[in-house]
Order: structure tokens, then C-alpha cells, then sequence
């Protein structure tokens, strides 16, 4: 099998963490996951993880992770397979009022 290549998607608050990029592209292997994707990413900006997730690993309640523009909770969380090609937007919760 191929390896998958995916493109993370960032808004302008997580940016920072991520050396300034507005989007990072990952190479992981065929039948990779969100939660893999992750783990890459944390290697190279584990300040951004600690935006992402928790100190066990899950996801952050208040963040959400669009895979291909589907809610990844809807789909299997973490475990969520990606594409070839996959787009994974990250979006933090606003709250206010």
C-alpha cells in the first residue's frame, strides 16, 4: 500500500504554535489515522498537541477536527481513517457572550 499524504489545516490562533504555518502536510503510512497524524505533528510542534490534546491523548473538548469537511467524534475520533489527500481542518471552540 501507498503511503497516505494529508494536508492540516490551521486558523490564525494555533498558527503560533506551529512555527506560523497556516497548513502542514504529512506523509504517513497507508491506513493511517487522525490520532497517527497527530502523533506526527507532536513530534514537530508539541506545542501545538498541547492545544490539540490532553495530557492522556484524547482529544480536547473544545477543539474540532473536520476530516474532509465530516466531524471527526461522528466518525470514530482519534481512530478515524484518512485518505490519500485528506484535508483535516482544525477549529478551536469560540465561547463569549
Amino acid at each position: 500500500m501507498s503511503p497516505v499524504r494529508v494536508t492540516v489545516l490551521l486558523p490564525g490562533v494555533l498558527r503560533p504554535a506551529a512555527g506560523g504555518a497556516s497548513r502542514l502536510d504529512l506523509d504517513l503510512p497507508a491506513g493511517a489515522t487522525l490520532g497517527a497524524a497527530l502523533d506526527l505533528l507532536a513530534a514537530d510542534h508539541p506545542a501545538l498537541d498541547r492545544r490539540l490534546r490532553t495530557e492522556q491523548g484524547t482529544l480536547r473538548r473544545y477543539v474540532n477536527f473536520y476530516v474532509n469537511g465530516e466531524e471527526c467524534r461522528r466518525l470514530g475520533g482519534p481512530d478515524t481513517q484518512l485518505p490519500s489527500g485528506a484535508e483535516i481542518q482544525v477549529i478551536p471552540s469560540v465561547a463569549g457572550g
